[in-house]
């Protein structure tokens, strides 16, 4: 997805113009046969198969390879690599119907987000540094918009609504990666070790609402850690319902 260089490019920001593929290419020596999209494509690849603390821009120039100097005339730093792979990671986003029930439309785009980010756990080790400005990004974006197109919301309100669902979709991605990282490394800390370090350590008197959960045996259980969406789809149901509350009271008044 790109976007035809204007007169007002001067203005946008840098990484804006890197994102969008506006960046003027270098003039100075020969013509290189690289690309942006190019080295972007090869840093996906590195940090698919050996982790994003293997990206560098040396070693994205051997898996190209060519010489690292090559990729600088390009992409003026690691950062700027990774702000283009968090971009690239999104890939492309789905078609969903045009028309339908919102709340079927989102969840469908919601769990494609997970899907399609879940293929490169790495992405969420790249911190957010604002909001969506990428293209892919924006894609995602309008299409979670178009979601609500049919209701009565205010665009703005739209917008709140959207950018709470990505705040629930991304916390759950990097949630879920840490916690399989942690269990991996000590699983017993999962088990019933930790419930009984709270059935010792839980004061009725100062923690009176954990102890009444602790009592009542939730967490005596074997196994703490669930690689299925159990918790995501709890929440994200209640983070729905709220929505479709909200709707009504706006819609309704």
């Amino acid at each position: 997805m790109t976007r035809e260089t204007g007169e007002s490019d001067a203005e946008l920001p840098a990484d804006v113009v890197l994102l969008w593929g506006l960046r003027a290419a270098p003039r100075r020596g020969p013509k290189s046969a690289l690309t942006v999209e190019d080295i972007t494509r090869a840093a996906v690849e590195v940090a698919d198969a050996e982790g994003l603390s293997a990206v560098s821009m040396a070693r994205v120039a051997a898996q190209l390879g060519n010489a690292t100097m090559a990729l600088y005339r390009h992409v003026k730093s690691k950062d700027e690599l990774l702000l283009l792979m968090s971009d690239a990671a999104l890939e492309d986003p789905p078609d969903l119907p045009e028309t339908g029930d919102w709340r079927t439309r989102l969840t469908q785009w919601s769990y494609s987000m997970m899907s399609v980010l879940r293929r490169h756990p790495w992405f969420t080790q790249i911190p957010i540094a604002g909001p969506p400005l990428g293209p892919r990004n924006l894609a995602w974006f309008d299409r979670a918009l178009a979601c609500l197109s049919e209701t009565a919301l205010p665009e703005g309100e739209k917008v709140g609504v959207v950018m709470g669902l990505m705040t629930h979709v991304h916390g759950q991605l990097r949630l879920s990666a840490d916690l399989a990282a942690g269990y991996e490394e000590n699983p017993e800390a999962f088990g019933r070790q930790y419930g009984a370090a709270l059935t010792r350590l839980v004061d009725p008197r100062q923690l009176p609402a954990l102890s009444k959960v602790v009592s009542a045996g939730v967490f005596d259980l074997d196994s703490l850690y669930e690689e299925d969406d159990q918790d995501f789809d709890f929440g994200f149901g209640l983070y729905l319902d709220g929505v479709a509350a909200f709707i009504e009271r706006t819609t309704s008044s």
